[in-house]
């Protein structure tokens, strides 16, 4: 993070027609975090003390604001960023939502979208209730029976589709804290644990009524939307007078039983609250969340359904021309850090090297669901461009200090071609020993410098009309001689010009060596994300899985012999795709190698004979 929030700020409010939007300063906050984000965000019933906990997972005393009345403090979603303080390079994201149920809003829809932003945002979701959960809890926690309807995961439906395993792909972690907990955890005579607790409660009622339907609704969508759920209880913390001054309490003041809970309730989600991810398993910063929760409210405000799919195709509009622009920045800035011509080629394919490793990691790390590298191709096309001209640049600096060498290195020749020192008996000789002479030094000089043999082919080329004409004045030679000597000034041309020859092939062999390693840097970046991509996408397949096996042999215990076999075709299903999309990998990689192959040799020439053996040699890494 750029900048430490000393204060929650309101992310999410509404206009003065009640409509939700997002608030500027909030986002502009979120768009400077580009580390990872996990997202922990708080609901509940108003007047429950939801707010108390989040300080303390701030690790303050006093921030989101608790209040001592009967009125809900909490007006739409409040966010406080804060460096994590167990995952290195990660950012908090605490969200603080109004209170549910406030009688004097009067309008139950607004609630709904506040619930439903919560489940959409978080990557945990803390549900906070008072007393003891029962069918009346169960009953106020109607929102997440709505969820169907007013969140989508896919734009279409196909005839197979499943909302309970999408949801749960993609759903936060679930932690119900029950506050001013005054029962003994117990049952038939056996110390039962806060998880066995909830659990106990979400259990089914056999039956088909209305009634029970009712009865099993909340419990069954808790079930069947959230694979992880935890439950903590905490005792009343202090007496009814100081409860109304929880801020100022210190911790001697409050009851030790609810600060070792809270203790335990911190460590929980420091410890196993993951970053904020989508669909495939990308992982979001913070600037992409900010974009993503624009996305939403947008959506709401348009009376549209929100959707997972298409936010994820905006925020790729979004966040991958931002990628291009600031991979493009970051090559830039590193470059011109150590730039100064002229420099030896292989020491500016050196800068070039570090400076597009840095940005090829801050393209990775900010572009999203760039799925098909159009990008991140972009990126590198512009990189070459950069790059070809900054050899362009440096060569032309190469050429102006070799000029200048030259002429201090060859001004005794060119006065005595002036005065006509060589236009007289001998003089030939005297000429190529002198030309001789001064080309050696010249070579000392320039020993290490770029295009010092071409700066030479030239001076060496204009001066061959003087050596002839010398020759010819110096009657010293016999006519087989001077003959002979224009044979040797033409072998020494070729040989020349074979020398600026090599000096060019040299530098154009650095090139296709350059043009290699951005081929190769940007192909190990990018097939090192898609395989933590996968890696997560294969974590959540197995997190939904173990719920659903779960699931069912809960069904199976409780008599529910039809759900059961149910979820046992859900299980199926799900290691049918599972299975799909593991042989499906390796292909799509390939593709990947192939494609980014195939487009980039449209400007990176160099790479193209190693191309096929670059891919098999990055799949054979992945996969051994």
């Amino acid at each position: 993070m750029s900048s430490i929030m000393k204060e929650p700020i309101c992310l999410i409010s509404s206009d003065h027609e009640g409509r939700l939007c997002v608030q500027k300063k909030a986002k502009s906050i979120l768009e400077e975090i580009t580390q990872p984000v996990v997202v922990v965000c708080v609901v509940g019933l108003y007047r429950t003390g939801k707010s108390y906990l989040m300080n303390r997972l701030a690790g303050q005393q006093k921030g989101f604001a608790l209040g001592s009345t009967i009125e809900s403090k909490t007006k739409g979603i409040w966010m406080w960023c804060v460096p994590h303080p167990t995952k290195a390079d990660h950012t908090l994201v605490l969200l603080d939502t109004e209170g549910l149920g406030d009688v004097d809003k009067g309008d139950e829809k607004h609630d709904t979208w506040i619930f439903c932003l919560a489940v959409l945002l978080s990557s945990t979701l803390v549900y906070n209730s008072l007393g003891i959960i029962d069918n009346n809890a169960l009953e106020k926690l109607h929102y997440v029976t709505e969820l169907t309807e007013n969140i989508r995961v896919r734009a279409q439906r196909g005839a197979d589709h499943n909302d309970s395993v999408e949801f749960m792909r993609v759903f936060p972690s679930f932690i119900w804290t029950v506050r001013d907990f005054t029962l003994e955890l117990r049952k038939e005579d056996q110390p039962i644990t806060a998880n066995q607790y909830l659990e106990s409660a979400l259990v089914l009622k056999p039956g088909n009524s209305p009634k029970i339907e009712q009865f099993n609704l909340p419990r069954r969508c808790l079930r069947n939307f959230f694979a992880e759920r935890q439950c903590f209880v905490f005792p009343r913390p202090a007496g009814d007078d100081d409860l109304k001054r929880m801020e100022e309490l210190s911790e001697a003041e409050l009851d030790a039983r609810f600060l070792q809970r809270a203790k335990e309730f911190c460590d929980y989600v420091f410890s196993s609250a993951k970053p904020k991810t989508v669909t495939g398993g990308r992982i979001l910063t913070g600037t992409v969340l900010g974009s993503l929760t624009e996305v939403y409210v947008e959506a709401i405000r348009s009376g549209r359904i929100p959707c997972l799919e298409n936010a994820v195709e905006t925020l790729a509009q979004i966040q991958n021309g931002r990628a291009v622009e600031q991979g493009l920045q970051v090559y830039r800035s590193e470059v011109f850090k150590y730039l100064c011509f002229p420099l030896d080629p292989a020491e500016l394919s050196d800068i070039h090297a570090q400076a597009e490793k840095k940005a090829v990691e801050v393209f990775i790390s900010t572009s999203f669901n760039d799925t098909e590298q159009k990008s991140q191709l972009e990126l590198m096309r512009q990189i070459q461009n950069e790059y070809e001209e900054l050899c362009r640049q440096n060569q032309e600096e190469c050429v102006h200090m070799c000029r200048s060498k030259l002429e201090c290195v060859f001004a005794p020749l060119e006065e005595s071609l002036n005065d006509g020192s060589f236009m007289q008996p001998g003089g030939y000789q005297d000429y190529r020993d002198t030309l001789k002479r001064l080309t050696k030094e010249y070579r000392q000089r320039t020993l290490t410098q770029l295009m010092s043999e071409e700066v030479l082919s030239q001076y060496l080329k204009e001066k061959e009309k003087f050596a002839k004409s010398i020759l010819a004045a110096d009657q010293c030679l016999s006519k087989a001689e001077q003959e002979m000597e224009v044979e040797q000034l033409k072998r020494e041309a070729l040989e020349q010009k074979q020398k600026a020859l090599e000096e060019q092939n040299r530098l154009q062999e650095q090139v296709f060596r350059d043009q290699q390693k951005t081929y190769e840097q940007h192909m190990h970046n990018l097939l090192e994300r898609m395989e933590k991509e996968h890696e997560r996408a294969r974590e959540d397949n197995k997190r939904v899985l173990e719920a659903k096996l779960k699931e069912q042999e809960a069904l199976l215990q409780q008599g529910f012999q039809e759900r059961a076999d149910q979820m046992k075709k859900e299980i199926e299903s799900l290691n049918r795709e599972m299975k799909k999309e593991g042989e499906s990998e390796r292909s799509t990689i390939s593709k990947v190698v192939d494609t980014v192959g195939t487009a980039a040799a449209l400007f990176l020439p160099g790479f193209v004979p190693k191309a096929v053996g670059l891919g098999v040699s990055f799949l054979s890494k992945l996969f051994r």
